[in-house]
Parts: C-alpha cells; sequence; structure tokens
C-alpha cells in the first residue's frame, strides 16, 4: 500500500458530519463498523435502510412521510423510490430562510469577472423567489410546464430555478456561451413555456451581447409564452425592450410581484416528479434530453454534502462552473446544508491567473470546487498559492470533469496546500451526481479518488462481467440508486434510454468510464471506456497516456485517438505547445521516452503531431470521439455542442496520418 499525500488528523475526523451519521445509524440500526469499507458495504447491502437514515440525517421536509423506501427493486431501471412521500425540492433548498439563526446569513455571494460582488442572505432570497414566483404563476406556470434559462451563473438563475420549482414546474438552463444551434438542439426539444435570457455576459476581459441569439430562440420556440430578459450588462439603466423586436418579452423586475406579493406556497409533489432536464454532450448526434426527479437529486446531493463534502452551515462553498454543467445543479443543492454558495461567471484567468484563488481569501471559501484542466493550468503557469495567499478556511478542494493527475495531486500539496482533503470525484450529467468522491475521514493517495459513494454498488466489470480489484475495466452499478434519471424526455418506449445505460450489461448500469478499484480502496479513472484505445488488442485507457504527457512542460495541452492502421489500431496523440515552440525530433523523443518509461511500450504513439488547438464541449471536456471522426473522415453531426468547434479543423486531412 502506498504512503498517502495526506491523512485527516484524529481530531479533524471526529468534527466531521460522517462521523456524527456513522454515531447516528449505528444507534438506529444496532451496527458497528470498523472502517469505511465496511460502512459502504453496508449502505449497498441494506441499501433501504440506508437511504431511510440518509432521509432522517439529512431531515428531508416533506408534507407526506414516506411508507416504503423501494418498491420494485428488481427492476433496474424502474425501482420506484419513496413512493408515498410528497415533497418540494424548492422548499428543502430554502428551509434555512425560516430559522431565525440562519435567516440572516448570507446565501449567495455572486462574483462577475468585471468586479461586480453582490450578496444575498437567506431570508432575502426567499424573498426574491418568492415574487419571481407569484409572477411565474400569474403567467400561468404550473406543475409539469419546462421553464427554461440561457444565463451566466447570477444570483437570479438561481432565484427562477428555485421559482419554477417551487410551483413543480420543471427546470432546464444552458449557458450563454451556446450557439443557436446548440440552444435549438436542447431547448427546442423540451419547448419551455417560460425562458429567462440574459442581455449579455463578461468573459475574459471582452463584453458579449446575448440579445441577438436571445431574438433567434424566441422566433424558432413557439411554445415560449414569456421571455424575462435579465438584464447583465445595463443593470443600472436597461434599455427599453421593444417587444416588436423580441416577441413576448419583459424584464426580469416585470416578472415579480413586488406588491402584496402572495405568500410562497410549495406544490407537494411525488419524490419522482420531474426536477430537471439536463443534457447529453452531443457530439455525436442531438443531445439526450436526460429527466432528474426532485427527491432522487435532492436525497443523493443531501447524502454527497453532508457526507461526503463534510458542508455545514459555517462553510463556504465554491465551484467554478457555468449553468450548462451538472455542477451548477450540485452548487445549488449546498443550499440545503446552510452553507454560503459563491458564484462566479467568467474566464477563470481573467483578469490574470490569480483571480481564483484570489477569491479563495477574499470570501473566505473552504470548500473549492474546479476542474482538473484548470488545476493543470495553474501548475504549468507556475503558480504557487501556498507562497502568496493565506487560503486560511480552505479545507477541500474537489477536482472534476476529467482524471486528476499523479503531477495535480503532487502539485496541490506542495504549492498550493499541505493540509487540505484533495476530493477527485466522479459521477456525471446522467446522475446528476457522482458515483466516486472524496471523504474528509480518508487519507488522499495519488492519482486516487479517495471512496466509493455511499448507497452506490459500484464495482469495476472485465470483458466476462466478472468484478475484480486492481484490474483495469468498466465501471458499473449493479443496484438501483436514487438519482438514477427517470427517463429521457421524448423516448417513446424508453429505447434511448436503455441503450445509453443498460444494453452493455441486463438491469446493470454501465456508466461508460474505463476504470479500476485499487488496493486503498480508492479508484482511478482511466478515461471513457468508448475512448478507450486498443492496439493490438490490448486496452489502454487515454488517461494513462494524459497523465504523463502533462508532466512536459512544453506541452500545454493533448488529445490522444486511435486510428484505424494496417488491420489494427495504432495510438496517434495531438499536441498544443506552449507559444514559440515546435515539435522538434528530441520534444518527440521526450515525450516517446516518458510514456514508455512510466507506462508501457504499447502506450506509446505511433504518431505525435502538433496542433493549434483541442475541441473541448462547453463545459471543458475533451471530445476524443469527435477528433476520431474527423480523422478517419467521418462527419461530426453536432459541432454546436462545442466551445470551439472551429478546432476540429486542425485535424482534418493531415498528411503525417497518411503514412
Amino acid at each position: 500500500m502506498s504512503t498517502p499525500l495526506w491523512q485527516p488528523s484524529s481530531a479533524s475526523i471526529n468534527q466531521t458530519n460522517m462521523i456524527d451519521y456513522i454515531r447516528f445509524i449505528e444507534s438506529e440500526y444496532s451496527v458497528a463498523f470498523e472502517n469505511y469499507q465496511q460502512l459502504h458495504r453496508w449502505s449497498v447491502d441494506q441499501s433501504e435502510d440506508f437511504w431511510a437514515s440518509i432521509w432522517r440525517f439529512g431531515e428531508v421536509i416533506a408534507s407526506q412521510p414516506w411508507e416504503t423506501v423501494l418498491a420494485d427493486e428488481d427492476k433496474f431501471p424502474g425501482a420506484k423510490w419513496f413512493p408515498e412521500a410528497r415533497l418540494n425540492f424548492a422548499e428543502n433548498l430554502l428551509r434555512f430562510a425560516s430559522d431565525e439563526n440562519h435567516c440572516d446569513k448570507t446565501a449567495i455571494v455572486s462574483r462577475l469577472e468585471n468586479g461586480e460582488r453582490r450578496e444575498l442572505t437567506y431570508v432575502e432570497l426567499y424573498c426574491e423567489v418568492e415574487k419571481l414566483a407569484a409572477g411565474l404563476k400569474a403567467a400561468g406556470v404550473g406543475v409539469g410546464d419546462r421553464v427554461a434559462a440561457f444565463m451566466p451563473n447570477v444570483p437570479e438563475t438561481i432565484i427562477a430555478m428555485l421559482a419554477a420549482t417551487s410551483l413543480g414546474a420543471v427546470w432546464s438552463s444552458c449557458s450563454p456561451d451556446f450557439g443557436i444551434n446548440g440552444v435549438m438542439d436542447r431547448f427546442g426539444q423540451i419547448e419551455p413555456k417560460v425562458l429567462f435570457a440574459c442581455d449579455g455576459y463578461h468573459y475574459n476581459g471582452k463584453v458579449i451581447d446575448s440579445l441577438p441569439r436571445v431574438r433567434e430562440i424566441s422566433e424558432q420556440i413557439s411554445a415560449i409564452e414569456k421571455l424575462v430578459i435579465v438584464p447583465i450588462l445595463n443593470r443600472a439603466e436597461p434599455a427599453t425592450l421593444n417587444s416588436d423586436d423580441i416577441h413576448n418579452a419583459l424584464y426580469y423586475a416585470d416578472m415579480q410581484v413586488c406588491e402584496n406579493t402572495p405568500t410562497l406556497e410549495f406544490a407537494q409533489l411525488p419524490f419522482d416528479h420531474p426536477l430537471y432536464i439536463m443534457y447529453s454532450s452531443g457530439t455525436t448526434g442531438a443531445p439526450k434530453c436526460i429527466v432528474h426527479s426532485a427527491g432522487g437529486t435532492l436525497i443523493q446531493h443531501l447524502k454527497e454534502h453532508l457526507l461526503h463534502v463534510d458542508l455545514k452551515p459555517e462553510d463556504t462553498l465554491f465551484y467554478f462552473t457555468t449553468s450548462g454543467w451538472m455542477m451548477w445543479n450540485w452548487l445549488v443543492s449546498g443550499l440545503t446544508t446552510g452553507a454560503t454558495l459563491v458564484l462566479y461567471d467568467g474566464s477563470p484567468f481573467a483578469p490574470e491567473p490569480n483571480t481564483l484563488i484570489d477569491m479563495i481569501d477574499e470570501e473566505n471559501i473552504s470548500v473549492f470546487g474546479t476542474s482538473a484542466k484548470y488545476i493543470a493550468a495553474l501548475e504549468k503557469e507556475g503558480i504557487k498559492p501556498r507562497e502568496t495567499h493565506q487560503l486560511e478556511k480552505l479545507k477541500t478542494i474537489l477536482s472534476t470533469g476529467s482524471p486528476l493527475s499523479h503531477e495535480s495531486f503532487r502539485y496541490v500539496y506542495r504549492d498550493i496546500k499541505s493540509d487540505v482533503c484533495l476530493s477527485s470525484i466522479s459521477g456525471g450529467t446522467d446522475i446528476v451526481s457522482c458515483f466516486v468522491l472524496g471523504n474528509p475521514c480518508l487519507p488522499v493517495y495519488e492519482g486516487e479518488l479517495q471512496c466509493l459513494g455511499l448507497g452506490m454498488a459500484v464495482a469495476i466489470w472485465n470483458d466476462e462481467g466478472q468484478s475484480v480489484v486492481e484490474k483495469k475495466g468498466e465501471l458499473v452499478c449493479t443496484k438501483p440508486f436514487p438519482s438514477c434519471p427517470i427517463y429521457f424526455w421524448n423516448d417513446p418506449g424508453n429505447e434511448k434510454f436503455h441503450d445509453a445505460y443498460f444494453a452493455t450489461y441486463p438491469n446493470i448500469w454501465a456508466h461508460g468510464d474505463y476504470g479500476e478499484i485499487t488496493a486503498n480502496g480508492g479508484v482511478v479513472i482511466h478515461g471513457r471506456s468508448d475512448a478507450v484505445l486498443n492496439p493490438g488488442g490490448v486496452r489502454i485507457g487515454t488517461a494513462e497516456i494524459y497523465r504523463q504527457v502533462e508532466k512536459i512542460n512544453a506541452v500545454l495541452d493533448c488529445i490522444c485517438i486511435g486510428q484505424d492502421w494496417d488491420d489494427d489500431v495504432r495510438v496517434v496523440l495531438f499536441v498544443v505547445l506552449r507559444e514559440g515552440m515546435e515539435l522538434d525530433d528530441g520534444l518527440i523523443q521526450t515525450i516517446r521516452t516518458t510514456i514508455r518509461t512510466e507506462t508501457t511500450p504499447r502506450h506509446v504513439p505511433a504518431k505525435i503531431i502538433q496542433v493549434a488547438d483541442i475541441p473541448r464541449t462547453i463545459s471543458g471536456k475533451i471530445v476524443e470521439l469527435a477528433v476520431r471522426k474527423v480523422v478517419h473522415g467521418e462527419a461530426v453531426k453536432n459541432t454546436d455542442a462545442l466551445a470551439n468547434p472551429e478546432a476540429l479543423e486542425y485535424f482534418t486531412d493531415l498528411p503525417e496520418l497518411r503514412m
């Protein structure tokens, strides 16, 4: 067993919510656990007791209690959680507004790239939701209607979501950096009754006007009855709206009922009532519309925030995200714990690389969430926050979006903070949560995600469908869990839904990740299963190569694919280099030697090619499948899912790939 990079102290462990929870269930169920692995096994084997305990420990608010925890357990998909319960998602997120000890506590801090900063207390947030919910109700919004947002990560986006879901409407959002086709591929499918949209936003020192795209959206989606414009660029004195110019448009303030505001009432709905519609990346076709339930999202996020993140009312939670990434939905659920949320909208490196690090000190952030790419970029820039910042309150760093490299693990403890729980987490939009994540009571090992999520029957299966440890295979979940999607929108017969997750193994969720469970009980994710390389019949995860390439200072970014060649597959690595550098024979040899030394000869790319940019989704994920299609002369069906679709041109008809 390797030496941990970080080990929590006994004193810190005893102060965690996890320990409080263990004491709670030991008392409730007369059980005892010697370690986390035993606790996880109990949570999976006794799943009904486990999820019932999360309901009680997390103090879920419901007008009607449950009698049955899980019905139709043998159906996966199809199992029903807490079928008799009636609750409201927004009511649970706003619970601290009615707590006299917390109502005046800051709920949200909002910061924009241009320096604008705002605060809302819990009671102020409640009042804002109340006014907007009254306006939505007056506009005819009710149970099952879709309310969508083309919005940046600002308080109004959260307020609109809470107002809509308080009425039982279904929420969906995407960030304003989506192109018109990307928006239509999403909102065009779900036909929202109301659309919230910003007039523009700030990014990387630029001011981007959103209204031309908003106008197009309103013209193309006839279902939109109200288009609510939220002034971001001209908040103080917004321009007069021309109703002839943008159909059915009104300003956010005009949608609120500010005089004689009706009391906020929360629609009491089934546990599996639709809450969110989220979207697959859509790089290989039209995005799939993934529908998540209110109860499943609530109880899963409660478990993750309270136990795996150790979130408390005194904490300040930040995650760098847009409203189009699932981590926005995950972040917002932090309100259930009474913590303060910090929102940021803009470039993480504007006006300088230290922007978000400065914010840790300025806002006393205790839980800082970001992407693996951001951490790697900080190291490449030579940023050493440990030498320049206090980071006094920082106790946890969360990373997701892609596997965090071994080098990034070492960088965090060497150059950011030595006493911090670095939790690399992995799940996805598909479950709006995590399969594998952190634990403040466990050590952190280099390159490993700390543990399997409680209540999640996660395993690694080999090609024969057998569970394996310390060997690579498919990440699966063998039992139902509450945050499983309830269905896909516009999917008669649930065929697309079944094919997405259950076609590989009957009644078993196949997540599409390629990984392994380690001797420490942690997990290593080696990349997406559909991007696994197969030279000579040997399966290689792309993350195994990326980890080695990231060590090389000359390389800023990279992407790896398998190219069909001579009745086999050869590994091709594309690299983006630092400005002014060229891929000469010496650098090629350095890359190959580094990969060979740290992995195997099979991992060494047959071709290494320099490109100007790497295509990524709007949430920042590299798209190996799209690049592979271009290399093989196939069409990429949906480039609107990409933040930089023009980057695909760099991979078209490369002479190096014809020899």
